[in-house]
């Protein structure tokens, strides 16, 4: 049984301001997610430019989503604790200065230090963070607040590939990496004005039976944070083989990086849809269920990548992965929500969201590896499938245990 008080005078959970602070949260991680699609885009001008191979230059997005996941931890908890306007404001700033010094970087190394830190680092505040603060604003229809709160991204990723290659092409990698960086601070610092009110002051009567355990799962809250981050890896290393290296790989097979964009593109616009839909699910059925119905359609289409490479094949496999894959992020932002303490939510889902960065982080730069050592991306999706594999069964044998049928922690 949940029960939930509000504090007199605050703002009500899914009150008019809610949804405007949900709109704004998305256009905010539009824009500021840039820092995580910006460098597959980039990256066969920076072998070209910097004269390394595959690997090495999908070292700068390993980076990237190394300082995303750290960046994410650390940013988790600021807003704990202050809350997220503060951190916005810096996430702005920060993403300006590192394509700046990007733009200007001598080395590869150079290029993704400045990627890693300021870029990777400054975007990490517009992905879980906002997830964590817009789920304080809702209760009821939690599960696709925090799903379109991500979706954010994936418009990101859906709007910026095509634009950011047309760049390229007219100005240099290096001056649309100005352009951007310049572009990003002037538009998000207003919009982070709507973001002033504090979270409403919820409370619930919910606290596990026993203290430091997951409700229903049977295991410890502790326990249930290592294998979330373990499954976080593990589809992530899946996810990473197309979404970094399709522009390659396209380029590789003679279509050209202007196509492989385009099925970044596409695949990223259909996982907007992914991920609604997965919030409309999760309310249904938990976001373990979600998980698991993700994991199964994504390590699908992997299997068709493996098997398929024509030009329409490859649009309509893109367009699948996206569809199917979109959901799988945001269901460990609403696991967290449902069987931890609000309080902890910043840190336990930056925790996770890390897990699921160092896993893209992993399999971008494993899939470039695995190619050069090759010369062919087949082993580097057979790669991807076991990983997958990996992932839906940590979430089957979640959704298993005894008991979990019998109610979830956290609805404040």
């Amino acid at each position: 049984m949940t029960s939930t008080t509000i504090r007199a005078g605050a703002e009500q959970p899914e009150s008019a301001y809610a949804w405007l602070r949900l709109a704004a949260a998305v256009a905010i991680g539009t824009i500021g997610n840039v820092g995580m699609w910006a460098v597959p885009v980039t990256l066969p001008a920076i072998q070209t430019d910097f004269g390394v191979d595959r690997a090495q230059a999908s070292l700068p997005y390993t980076a990237v989503m190394l300082g995303f996941a750290v960046g994410g931890v650390v940013a988790g908890r600021l807003v704990d604790r202050f809350g997220i306007l503060l951190p916005l404001i810096g996430a702005a700033v920060a993403l300006c200065v590192g394509y700046i010094l990007s733009a200007a970087a001598p080395t590869l190394w150079a290029y993704a230090l400045a990627q890693g830190v300021l870029v990777g680092g400054g975007a990490a505040v517009f992905f879980a963070p906002l997830m964590v603060d817009i789920s304080h604003w809702f209760v009821r229809r939690r599960g696709i607040a925090v799903a379109v709160a991500a979706c954010g991204n994936y418009v990101a990723g859906t709007l910026w590939p095509t634009p950011f290659q047309h760049l390229i092409e007219v100005y240099g990698w290096r001056m649309t990496h100005v352009i951007v960086g310049v572009f990003c601070l002037v538009t998000i610092l207003p919009v982070t004005l709507l973001l002033r009110r504090p979270a409403p002051h919820v409370s619930a009567a919910v606290a596990p039976s026993v203290r430091g355990a997951a409700p229903d799962l049977g295991i410890s809250l502790n326990a249930l944070q290592v294998l979330l981050c373990i499954a976080g890896v593990a589809c992530c290393v899946a996810m990473a083989m197309p979404q970094v290296h399709i522009v390659a790989y396209c380029g590789d097979l003679g279509y050209g990086v202007a196509r492989g964009a385009e099925m970044l593109s596409l695949m990223l616009g259909f996982g907007i849809i992914s991920r609604i839909a997965s919030g409309f699910i999760a309310d249904k059925i938990g976001g373990v269920g979600t998980l698991l119905i993700g994991s199964v359609l994504q390590g699908s289409a992997l299997v068709m990548y493996f098997f398929f490479d024509s030009l329409f094949s490859l649009y309509v496999i893109s367009a699948l992965f996206g569809l199917f894959q979109g959901g799988i992020v945001p269901s460990y932002a609403i696991i967290v929500r449902e069987y931890f303490p609000a309080k902890e939510a910043g840190t336990r889902v930056g925790l996770v969201i890390m897990a699921t960065l160092f896993g893209m982080a992993l399999g971008g730069w494993m899939s470039g590896e695995i190619f050069d050592l090759t010369g062919s991306y087949r082993a580097a999706f057979a790669n991807g499938i076991a990983f997958n594999i990996l992932n839906g069964i940590i979430a089957l044998w979640l959704l298993l245990r005894p008991g979990r049928a019998g109610g979830r922690l956290a609805q404040a």
